[in-house]
């Protein structure tokens, strides 16, 4: 949906609100929650805008129906009431909500295609493995891409998830041999970005209250290496 874009002033921009919902863009390296230390996170500050917009009193509620990892920025939708909160909630369970992302790897990687592998999770490393075989405790896993523009030896990719597994994005590409710009953990420091170049850029859900299909964007960011396809 096309409107008028509000800056929270953390960096924090808001691309929709209304009685129900609020539809907003989540920094690289803003938490989606508290992890219980003092990093931001976008509940924190979202319930401080709506608080002091509409002076509120006592406790402003809002209901986090889905997350973003902390490195990765893109849009996100939370509810203002609980009814709200559970009706969006049902519909990502049934995989109605649809997300797309963009990202920037190394190297040139033309056409589109699908990436089929199997992926475990180490949680006290909170890394993934990539497989290209099943093996015992990997889950499959899959995502399709479009190359959409090459330069300087960088690709900018759009990515719909298939599955949601943790890291599924950045460790799928690396695999496939293509790292995200930006991913130490994945792929290699960059000391161009600080930032891991991934962006849940596109989101669609059905209005919980209005019952109508509606579809928000981000733009482009303006940093490197994002600037390259600006």
């Amino acid at each position: 949906m096309d409107g008028k874009v509000t800056d929270t002033g953390h960096g924090v921009k808001i691309l929709f609100e209304d009685n129900h919902l609020i539809v907003a863009i989540k920094p690289a390296g803003v938490l989606s929650q508290s992890d219980g230390s003092n990093a931001p996170d976008m509940l924190t500050i979202l319930k401080a805008y709506i608080k002091e917009k509409y002076q509120k009193p006592g406790e402003v509620y809002l209901g986090l129906v889905h997350r973003l990892d902390r490195p990765v920025s893109g849009v996100m939708v939370f509810a203002r009431t609980s009814k709200a909160a559970s009706r969006l909630s049902e519909q990502i369970r049934s995989r109605k909500v649809e997300k797309i992302y963009r990202c920037v790897v190394n190297g040139v990687l033309e056409g589109s295609g699908r990436l089929e592998n199997y992926i475990s999770k180490d949680e006290s490393t909170n890394t993934v493995t990539v497989s290209d075989t099943e093996k015992p405790g990997y889950k499959a896993s899959y995502l399709d891409y479009k190359a959409l523009d090459s330069k300087d030896g960088l690709t900018l990719v759009e990515v719909k998830l298939g599955t949601g597994r943790s890291h599924q994005i950045r460790a799928q590409m690396a695999h496939s041999g293509f790292p995200l710009i930006g991913d130490q953990k994945y792929g290699k420091k960059d000391d161009r970005t600080k930032d891991i170049a991934l962006e849940a850029y596109k989101l669609s859900f059905e209005h919980p209250v209005k019952r109508e299909f509606i579809t928000f964007e981000a733009p482009v960011p303006g940093s490197y290496p994002w600037s390259l396809f600006a």
